[in-house]
């Protein structure tokens, strides 16, 4: 496994006169992930031609304005793209001394939801109204603050040159910081948040170089946790109904499996090259719920085709490949740990919600990185690509 030491070798190379060498190729500029931004920019400009078609006919939701998501949507992804190019100039050394701070921001948030202040939306007690329509979904932050906050624990002495891999102390400090935004969101119940953020907590371990008895712990507790939360009926019937439903798709076709039913028939409908933007059957009819949430992807599946949807699949994967190639060039443990979280976190969240589209994985309404309509989502996933930009600023020049 690689040692972190050997990073602090590295150094940059200054020219005569203590001139650092190619000053225009070390500014932010040229250090930045281009291919990364566009693939993300294409994402969320693409989605909301997505997110426009699957609104644009339904009065209750837009008070008659046809335009109503589509202004929000792009809203968002320029909201977010500020947000991008804060954490950018902050940097990724100044940022990781903020985290604890974040952390206890987005702790007091989700404590926020589960009091009075907290709204209910499709059972889950998982929104803050903020009044004007607008609303604000910590857990979404919470991922984030997963990523970072571990990052923060586990890199600390290996940076610090006193360790070449994790503690077991650190190790334990990490998961407990984890445990906590995880528990909370349970009670919500947000069983959906809770996979994600248990996947990435996996995708740090194994990123960490902590010791593997860590990794098969954290399996063995997730099955655990899954059958006390079964048992202890910690989930609502719904909730229930869904994994029922996926596990029997004929079920209740007409009830709780009328998602998943509708879903499969606008994406099979599609085709190869889809029926046209503007021209789905399903998606005009209004068929499929929560169409520009949790549902988008099949608007693209009935409109673009196979086509279509297959390009959003590979722009993510674009996504992926630029951040495990972050992860691998990182000049510090914290960076790879970073990286590698946002990783786990983008590829999971995006298979299951492409997959409960498809009928292969169960209904747990989680939004689709980049592509889904949703202020909080947008926000924390074009946060989550200014840190990876952030720590791909900050790698040396070798000598």
């Amino acid at each position: 496994m690689t040692s972190y030491g050997s990073y602090r070798q590295l150094r940059l190379v200054p020219q005569r006169g203590g001139v650092p060498k190619s000053l225009a190729k070390d500014s932010p500029l040229w250090r930045i992930d281009w291919i990364l931004l566009l693939a993300a920019v294409v994402l969320s400009l693409g989605s909301s031609l997505l997110v426009w078609s699957a609104t644009r006919g339904r009065d209750t939701l837009t008070h008659g304005d046809p335009q109503y998501f589509l202004f929000r949507h792009l809203t968002n992804v320029l909201i977010g793209a500020v947000l991008c190019a804060v954490v950018i100039a902050i940097g990724s050394r100044r940022f990781r001394t903020v985290v604890p701070f974040l952390y206890a921001g987005v702790i007091l948030l989700l404590l926020a939801t589960l009091s009075p202040l907290g709204s209910t939306i499709n059972g889950q007690h998982s929104w803050i109204q903020l009044g004007g329509g607008f609303s604000v979904q910590p857990a979404e932050f919470a991922k984030l603050a997963i990523v970072l906050s571990m990052a923060v624990v586990l890199s600390d002495q290996v940076d610090a040159g006193e360790r070449e891999f994790p503690a077991n102390r650190a190790v334990f400090r990490g998961l407990v910081w984890a445990t906590l935004p995880m528990a909370i969101v349970m009670l919500m119940p947000d069983a959906g948040s809770v996979m994600v953020m248990a996947v990435i907590v996996l995708g740090i371990l194994l990123a960490s170089g902590a010791a593997n008895r860590w990794v098969f712990g954290l399996i063995l507790a997730g099955v655990g946790g899954c059958v006390a939360i079964w048992k202890l009926g910690v989930l609502s019937k719904y909730q229930i109904d869904r994994f029922a439903a996926f596990a029997n798709p004929a079920l209740d076709p007409s009830g709780v499996g009328y998602n998943t039913a509708q879903a499969r028939i606008a994406i099979g409908s599609g085709g190869l090259t889809g029926k046209g933007l503007f021209h789905g059957t399903q998606t005009t009819g209004q068929f499929v719920p929560e169409q520009q949430t949790d549902f988008v992807f099949t608007v693209a599946g009935e409109e673009l085709g196979f086509l279509g949807a297959m390009a959003i699949i590979v722009l993510l994967g674009v996504v992926l490949w630029r951040a495990c190639r972050i992860a691998r060039q990182a000049t510090d443990l914290y960076g790879t740990i970073v990286a590698a979280g946002v990783v786990a976190w983008f590829a999971f969240q995006g298979f299951e919600n492409i997959g409960m589209c498809l009928g292969i994985m169960p209904v747990a309404g989680i939004p689709l990185p980049f592509v889904s309509y949703g202020g909080s989502s947008m926000f924390s996933t074009w946060v989550a690509i200014g840190l990876l930009q952030a720590v791909q600023s900050q790698r040396p020049i070798a000598a």
